[in-house]
């Protein structure tokens, strides 16, 4: 079958209206016969616009439904700079076949912010915060680096300056970007911790120049982060055992884990933090447990970690299929480990861990019947014996990895 003639052109227009645009941009507009935007894109372009103009409705999905069902009218959508840069252009993307629209971007907020400061894009981290927690930015809190955040409102910077001195980057530059392009474009820079911006504009982008105070809350590349970063009770995965399970976990882009037992989350939270593709949900039994895994997630920037509180096996039924399963608790339950081994996806990765001779008892069961590797894990750590440094030994580990044969 021929692929369909473009019949969508996107536009990504800025604060500047159609004076920033091509005039094959504003020829698309006036050709159209139905315009779809929010109410600024509407009025930015409404002197050009011959056709019906649209506002975007709520939910969004009906206003993608409404653009899909004019198919073969032209049809024009207005976005925010580059449509494919968070933008609308991404979510149209998966409803209409990318030979169905011709698309013409603007400069985003990001690339007019890094013009006004002189900061090298590549070399500058992009995030969108809009309508997105702000716990998101706290992963690239690192001293040196450079951060641009696009917010939602009005409230944005102010919140953003509100979690950097929390955490101990209060002496970092904020800079606020507002209505860039615009006539009421206007660029202020303050430190984070003295932040007192008054009636910011709604359309704001911060950049952030990152400086941490003694004792910032840096969350350090590698997996195995200290054991104190986080809340616990004691139930957690010990750094450096996390560090290898982490490894025997090995995760890969897109993936989803399931921490079965999950402790503090301590598991889940650092396989998400591995890359932002990365998907976790925490099994907890235990109420004040899950609670603190969601606390735990938002102050390691990984708030999208799902929490389903419940006793496994029976908390797994109905969960999304998982590329990969952690079992840190309650794997001597009855039933956990041979759950697990059904619900994993073929080519899927298991690793459990026992410090009790009785989920000892269950991995070497498993193994035997399944196979895949065991592994003794024994830390000592250094720790004074009256007047003099001895080891003082820590609970051996028993781990046992598998893998489920690809055609299962």
């Amino acid at each position: 079958m021929p692929a369909a003639a473009p019949w969508l052109t996107i536009v990504g227009i800025g604060e500047d209206g159609l004076a920033g645009l091509s005039d094959a941009a504003k020829a698309a507009i006036a050709k159209a016969e139905v315009v779809f935007g929010g109410v600024r894109h509407l009025e930015l372009a409404a002197a050009a616009i011959t056709g019906e103009a649209r506002r975007w409705l709520s939910p969004f999905e009906r206003s993608v439904e409404a653009v899909v069902a004019a198919r073969g009218r032209p049809v024009v959508v207005l976005a925010s700079g580059d449509p494919f840069f968070f933008g609308v252009g991404v979510t149209l993307s998966r409803a209409i076949a990318r030979t169905e629209m011709t698309v013409l971007p603007a400069p985003s907020a990001f690339s007019l912010a890094a013009s006004r400061l002189g900061w090298a894009l590549q070399e500058t981290i992009c995030l969108s915060l809009h309508g997105r927690p702000v716990e998101l930015i706290r992963p690239h809190l690192h001293p040196g680096a450079r951060i641009l955040a696009l917010t939602s409102d009005s409230d944005g910077p102010a919140a953003l300056a509100g979690l950097l001195s929390e955490a101990g980057f209060g002496c970092s530059s904020l800079t606020v970007l507002e209505a860039l392009g615009g006539p009421r474009e206007r660029v202020s820079t303050h430190q984070a911790d003295t932040f007192a911006l008054a009636a910011v504009d709604m359309l704001n982008v911060c950049a952030v120049d990152v400086a941490a105070k003694a004792g910032a809350r840096v969350l350090p590349y590698a997996p195995g982060l200290d054991d104190t970063l986080f809340e616990h009770d004691g139930q957690i995965t010990k750094r450096e055992v996390r560090a290898l399970t982490l490894s025997a976990l090995a995760p890969r882009r897109g993936e989803l884990l399931w921490d079965i037992g999950a402790g503090s989350g301590s598991i889940g939270i650092e396989w998400m933090l591995a890359d932002p593709s990365l998907r976790a949900i925490a099994v907890e039994a235990v109420p004040e447990r899950a609670a603190r895994i969601r606390r735990n997630a938002a102050q390691f920037g990984v708030p999208g970690l799902a929490v389903v509180e419940g006793q496994a096996p029976g908390a797994l039924s109905g969960l999304p299929e998982p590329d990969a399963i952690f079992i840190g608790g309650g794997g001597s339950e009855d039933g956990v480990i041979a759950a697990a081994v059904a619900a994993l996806k073929p080519g899927g990765r298991l690793v459990a861990n026992a410090v009790t001779t009785e989920m000892e008892a269950v991995l070497l069961a498993a193994q035997a019947k399944l196979g895949g590797t065991l592994v003794r894990i024994d830390i000592a750590r250094a720790a004074p014996v009256g007047t003099m440094t001895g080891w003082r030994p820590a609970m051996p580990v028993t781990q046992w990895s598998w893998a489920k044969p690809a055609n299962d």
